[in-house]
């Protein structure tokens, strides 16, 4: 058997005025996706966790199998795992964001799209001028990056209270700076290095092209790394994850998988051309495929509206096609796709709704779906109350 998982992520939403009352999936031209409702057995599931904050990396573990509650410790320890650093017992790592402080408020959580490049270089400054035997910065992409604490130190501040800088977004920064064991140093840490980045070359550039600059750093999402057990051990499978997802690629890594990326590619339909085609090599070796795009969630969180329903039907136009037309020469195959989560673009987040998933393939009888979307999915019986038995439901013989 082959199994073939695709994620897009966030893409659930709500019903809006400005699409007459429908939701995105309602309204974009996803004929592919819209096939698979019909040949195969629509349901809803509820991927978020009931004890842990909505999030996408929550979300993706429990839909992998992983019950979020129990092996969670946060987003750091994940996307160390992506970058696969060598951490001591006593080194916790953080999720680092540059930002852009403004007159005492965060108003950019991702410092205006800063480039991975410029990053890296602020990256390298801060390594000279911060770095010591306790503390320590990663590269990872973009706005998105990893500070190691070690020592006593690390062990205190694991347990300061962390708010994503997403939830401060307009809001005053010294409001909801780290708090409890431990935070005096945090707090030290992220201003020390703010004085430094307000001058850099970079961000002097930046301001003089009217781009916000990356002018402070923000530690969040500490824990120590998961204990995760195999997904070949799980689910007697191998597998892959096609991503460029730090936290996504962290999972696949901790759980045993291939992780395959779109490297060097900006394009969305080049990028997911380029993910079908790794898609389609990936299935003739291994069990398992997952492809995880995260396009529309980013969309979401823009409350870009356009660019959501544009980021779904490219989904459905470059990966969908591909993995239709394998299921129509490949009997032996089953399909899952789901968006995770839902993200509604109003609100800018995730929340804790139910979501659609459609199951086609050998052995799924269809029902009478005719369009995948959350209302359809909603008169179906088929609901997954717990999040992680989707998997086990979708790999069963």
């Amino acid at each position: 058997m082959k199994y073939i998982l695709i994620v897009i992520s966030g893409a659930s939403d709500h019903p809006a005025e400005e699409l007459s009352g429908k939701t995105p999936f309602e309204v974009a031209k996803i004929p592919n996706l819209n096939a698979f409702a019909k040949m195969g057995k629509l349901g809803q599931v509820k991927l978020v966790s009931d004890r842990l904050e909505p999030s996408s990396d929550v979300t993706f573990l429990n839909l992998m199998g992983f019950d979020a509650d129990h092996v969670y410790t946060g987003l750091g320890p994940l996307e160390a795992a992506n970058l696969e650093l060598k951490l001591e017992d006593n080194e916790i790592p953080f999720r680092m964001n540059f930002i852009t402080e403004s007159a005492g408020t965060l108003a950019d959580p991702t410092a205006g799209r800063i480039s991975t490049k410029e990053a890296r270089a602020l990256i390298n400054f801060l390594n000279k001028k911060v770095a010591s035997d306790f503390v320590r910065f990663f590269p990872g992409s973009g706005h998105r990056h990893i500070a190691v604490l070690k020592d006593a130190h690390g062990f205190e501040a694991l347990s300061a209270k962390t708010v994503s800088p997403r939830a401060v977004l307009g809001e005053p920064v010294d409001a909801h700076l780290p708090k409890g064991p431990g935070s005096e140093l945090l707090k030290k840490l992220m201003y020390d290095a703010k004085l430094l980045l307000q001058d850099h070359e970079i961000n002097q550039v930046r301001v003089d092209l009217g781009e916000n600059p990356a002018n402070m750093v923000w530690l969040w999402g500490q824990g120590r790394k998961p204990q995760m057990q195999k997904f070949h051990d799980l689910f007697g499978c191998s597998g892959a994850v096609i991503t460029d997802t730090g936290y996504a690629k962290g999972i696949a890594r901790l759980a045993g998988l291939t992780v395959l990326e779109a490297n060097g590619v900006s394009d969305l339909s080049a990028q997911y051309e380029k993910k079908a085609k790794l898609l389609l090599e990936a299935i003739e070796e291994k069990d398992f495929v997952c492809v995880y795009l995260r396009d529309c969630e980013e969309a979401s969180r823009e409350g870009d509206l356009r660019g959501k329903i544009t980021a779904l039907e490219a989904a459905d136009y470059y990966i969908l096609s591909k993995v239709k037309h394998y299921l129509e020469h490949s009997k032996n195959t089953r399909v899952l796709v789901t968006p995770c989560h839902a993200a509604p673009w109003k609100m800018k987040k995730q929340v804790r709704d139910f979501v659609p998933f459609v199951l086609a393939g050998k052995n799924i009888m269809p029902d009478d779906g005719e369009k995948f979307s959350e209302a359809a999915a909603q008169v179906t019986e088929m609901k997954v109350h717990k999040a992680t038995e989707l998997m086990p439901l979708f790999l069963s013989k």
